[in-house]
């Protein structure tokens, strides 16, 4: 089974799970280790060295690490997380320690299957590079309030794809033969402002090129469309192979496509990709997870985590472009998916036809309007699992009243990239002891199984999966 596959665990990882005699050696040792190297990284970033290692050592800290290695401090990370979830929910009154002080088992972190240039999205900023060039496009290094910020070019950074890399490239290149200026401070004018790259495992690459129009007129915006265009097309950036090139209208730091449409300069308007054998369409803004085969990896847990039955309905919160609830649709009578990006759940709503999946509903909308009233009607004879996946902002708080209330809900699924933020918010009031104060009625969730998923090699981030039982 792939859970026995792949969350085995290694002698290594073994001797430093919760109850082991020498735990607290193996945690010590392990601890100095990783002292010594965060030490020789830091020694890096002293002036001398170069730009490209400062770089690799802000985004990517772990990348001197051998793998082994970047799995056992995850590991770790993750052990804090969790004991400080279960002292949390102590101090709430609730019973949660077990054996290390964790609230629940933690399993070895599952590795990735994909260690380098993992990265199906990058995005890359503009700015001024460490030779002074105010049109580098890479990624960042410093910070605004020490007033130390560095674009740099992104060449070695290990997680990022050569594909992504020469795009950026290419940008670079026509940003720096344009009149026009890069927008670095909105209200200090300029105009070239971020690129996103998104490439998939079947050969497709979208750019999507954000541009602050600032006082320029539709004359004057379609003058420099046509020009990227040609650039890309017909020009030098004709080796980037582009599948499908994007113009943004933005004035602000991040815009909807409801806010600004994303403008289709020349390809396909949706890039695909294939995860567990279905075929799925991505939108310019449309969430999907950055490495795809641990995504694979992780989708087949959530499956055998959520021991649905023939007769089970799957809830999939924050669902994106359906990718969780198709892959399982298979073993479920019914997916029910909401997501607040309108383009994501049409793509979610074509992919389900074009798999010839039909029992999938995908709304468009908050999940905080939509969920009380979908739940509020629920047949509870009808079982329930849910599955959660939100961005670090965590989930709003009517969405886990709604949860917590519906009593059809016995088994519930927590994704996060970051459980040490606005997830433990969530986690713990989906935990706490019922508070009518609150409109937290219904009987709490328990903590039942921690497993962590390396989707994100070389940094010091890993997906969590809690299994959340009642």
């Amino acid at each position: 089974r792939l859970l026995c596959r792949h969350l085995r665990p290694s002698s290594a990882l073994l001797s430093s799970l919760p109850g082991q005699d020498h735990s607290l050696l193996v945690e010590k040792t392990t601890a100095a280790k990783w002292k010594e190297k965060k030490k020789a990284r830091e020694g890096c970033s002293l002036p001398g060295s170069s730009w490209e290692e400062r770089l690799a050592n802000a985004v990517t800290p772990l990348w001197r690490l051998p793998y082994q290695e970047q799995l056992q401090v995850k590991y770790e990370s993750q052990r804090k997380i969790l004991q400080t979830l279960a002292s949390r929910l102590e101090e709430l009154g609730i019973d949660a320690q077990k054996p290390g002080g964790l609230c629940c088992p933690l399993q070895p972190v599952v590795p990735s299957p994909v260690i380098n240039g993992y990265r199906n999205k990058s995005t890359f900023s503009v700015n001024r590079g460490p030779d002074g060039n105010l049109k580098t496009v890479g990624l960042y290094v410093g910070t605004g309030r020490a007033r130390n910020i560095v674009c740099v070019k992104a060449n070695h950074m290990e997680n990022i794809p050569p594909k992504h890399k020469q795009v950026a490239q290419c940008y670079e290149e026509f940003i720096r033969h344009s009149p026009l200026d890069p927008c670095i401070l909105f209200h200090k004018g300029g105009h070239w402002r971020e690129l996103v790259v998104r490439t998939t495992s079947c050969g497709h690459t979208m750019a999507i090129v954000t541009f602050h129009p600032q006082e320029l007129g539709q004359e004057a915006l379609a003058t420099q469309k046509a020009l990227l265009k040609e650039f890309f097309v017909c020009g030098p950036g004709t080796v980037c192979a582009l599948t499908s090139l994007y113009f943004q209208e933005s004035t602000m730091t991040r815009c909807s496509h409801e806010q600004s449409p994303f403008q289709l300069l020349h390809g396909e308007p949706h890039i695909f990709e294939e995860v567990l054998g279905l075929k799925f369409r991505i939108s310019p803004d449309a969430f999907f997870q950055v490495n795809t085969g641990g995504a694979e990896v992780l989708y087949q847990a959530v499956g055998e985590l959520s021991q649905a039955g023939g007769d089970t309905v799957l809830l999939d919160i924050c669902c994106g472009t359906g990718t969780i609830g198709l892959s399982l649709a298979h073993q479920m009578s019914k997916i029910i998916g909401i997501e607040v990006v309108e383009k994501a759940i049409e793509d979610a709503r074509w992919n389900a036809a074009f798999n010839g999946i039909s029992n999938c509903e995908f709304h468009s909308g908050k999940a905080e309007a939509m969920l009380p009233q979908l739940l509020s009607s629920w047949e509870d004879a009808q079982p329930l699992v849910a599955v959660v996946n939100p961005s670090r902002a965590g989930l709003h708080y009517r969405v886990v009243q709604a949860i917590r209330n519906c009593k059809s809900i016995r088994r519930l699924l927590y994704i996060s990239c970051k459980p040490e933020g606005e997830a433990m918010r969530n986690l713990l009031e989906l935990c706490c002891p019922p508070d009518p104060g609150k409109k937290l009625a219904g009987e709490p969730f328990a903590p039942t199984l921690a497993i962590p998923f390396d989707m994100f090699p070389h940094t010091v981030h890993c997906e969590l999966v809690l299994l959340l039982t009642r």
